[in-house]
Order: C-alpha cells, then structure tokens, then sequence
C-alpha cells in the first residue's frame, strides 16, 4: 500500500490555480521530498491531501484512506508541520503539546520531553514569547511525538539555526529508519539531496519532475565551465550561464559532440565537466516558460 496515492489531484480557488492533474505516489517507507518555489502549490497539495481543503478534482488517498470521507481518521495518524505555527496565546509549550497529544488521545508526555531536550525548547516558555524558530520547534514536536506512521511537512526548518536544523534531520532519519513515511516539502534543495531518497518538483500546479534523486541529479545536464576565449553563441543548450574574467561557466543538456566542436574553434586553456547538484537542476527545470 502506498502512503500518498494522488490520481488527477486538481484544486482550484474559484478562477486561481492551485493543483492540477497531481499523480503521485509516495511508498509506505519512504523519505520523499516535495519541491517547488513559492507558489508553486506545494502547501496547496499537503493540505488536499489532509483533508483541511476540499479538492476541485481527482481522488487521493493517505495511508489507504480516502482524504475526502476519511479525513478525520487520516488527522489522527498523521504528523503534519504547517508551514506556519500559531498557537493560543497565554499557554505555556507543555500545555500546547499536551493539548495537541490530548487531541489523538495519548500520553505522549516521555516523547516529548526527549524530543523537547534533544531541540533545546523549554517546556515552561510561554508560546507567545517564543521566537519564530522556537515556535516552530513547538510544531515540530506536536508533529513527532505520537510517533505517527507518515510525517508531512511543510517547510519545517524554516528559523531553526543550523545546528538545530542538522539535529531535527538527524530525528528524522532515525524516524525513517523505524518505519516512519517522511513527505517533506521544501524550497531548500540541499535539505532533499542530503535526506531524501525520491523526490517530485511541482511547478504552476503541476509535476514536472519525478524521480530518485540521485537520478534526478544524474539527468544528463552537465556543468561545463571554460577558461580561455570561445564563441558559444551557436550553441545550443545552454542554461543559467555565468561570465567571469577570463572564464564561463554554464549548465549544458546539448550534445557532447556538438560542445567539442565549439571548443575546437577556439582557444581553451582549461575545462571542467561535472554533474550539477540539486540546486542547479532546480534551475534547469524551471528556466524559461516550459520544463526542460
């Protein structure tokens, strides 16, 4: 069974496009990373698919329930992370998570002191004083502590220093390892290439990639970088290219033979061909109006 099924997922906002045509699937196991820029409608999927907003079209299913007659149920199994925390002002953190704990109706007192001690979130703060990264540490542990089978968040490192960032990943990966489905959605591509084994990129509403991430990484684009003095302008496939003294540097998904040529009709005193990270195919998937 998988744990996110989508066939056809569409949800508009009246005229304004949200999703359209989402087919995506998410194995039980998995540590599956969802990734967009701004507005792409990554916030819009994962709250579809939690049934907090209804769908304009198509069907989904989370850990085989169905996420319109089944969306109290699917709540109850799920860790979700807004991509925004707001609590009831006047609270204090262990009153927010036992509330939130109180909602599924466990004790999950012990967790959260251990995931409390392990992000430095003191449990006697007042939530309303907190700043923005504790607060979301407060989220984060309302999220894990019921120790649920599928986590989905939405941007969840967003304030959290780098150290804490690199202890929540550490959390996660040691959830993953038992069992937990991780869906994480993020705009931070080192975050996917370092933690997630498959990943999709959604952009205006749509899957326009989806794959392993090493395979993504692997997609025959290619970061050529050139000292020395050659005319490119006839070549084509060229992508996100940078002009230094002396240097150029580009992404390149054309023919090798074609680029050898080129180089042959000029003057190349040096050259490197490596394979591009995440962050530069993020780039190269959505140069110009269409994927490429």
């Amino acid at each position: 069974m998988d744990a996110i099924k989508t066939e056809g997922l569409t949800k508009y906002y009246g005229k304004d496009r949200g999703i359209e045509n989402l087919d995506l699937a998410v194995e039980q196991g998995e540590f599956f990373g969802f990734i967009g820029p701004n507005g792409a409608g990554k916030s819009t999927t994962l709250r579809t698919l939690l049934g907090l907003i209804a769908p304009t079209a198509g069907r989904a299913t989370v850990l085989g329930k169905d996420v319109g007659r089944q969306a109290t149920a699917i709540l109850r199994d799920v860790g979700y992370l807004p991509s925004e925390t707001v609590f009831y002002p006047g609270m204090k953190v262990r009153d927010v998570l036992k509330f939130s704990a109180d909602l599924r109706g466990l004790d999950c007192s012990a967790e959260a002191a251990r995931l409390c001690e392990r992000l430095q979130l003191d449990p006697t703060a007042r939530v309303d004083a907190l700043s923005y990264g504790n607060r979301k540490k407060v989220g984060i542990v309302c999220a894990l502590q019921a120790a649920p089978a599928l986590l989905i968040l939405d941007e969840p490192t967003g304030g959290l220093d780098p150290l804490m960032q690199r202890e929540f990943f550490t959390i996660l990966r040691e959830r993953n390892q038992s069992g937990t489905t991780v869906f994480l959605s993020s705009h931070v591509l080192s975050e996917v290439q370092r933690n997630c084994t498959r990943a999709a990129a959604i952009r205006a509403g749509r899957i326009i990639a989806c794959d392993r991430v090493e395979d993504l990484v692997s997609s025959g684009a290619r970061r050529v970088t050139i000292h020395g003095s050659v005319d490119l302008s006839g070549l084509e496939g060229i992508r996100d290219r940078k002009d230094t003294e002396g240097a150029v540097s580009f992404l390149y998904n054309g023919g090798m033979d074609d680029l050898l040529k080129t180089l042959a009709q000029g003057k190349v005193s040096d050259l490197s061909v490596s394979e591009p990270d995440l962050e530069e195919l993020f780039l190269h998937f959505y140069e110009g109006g269409e994927a490429v």
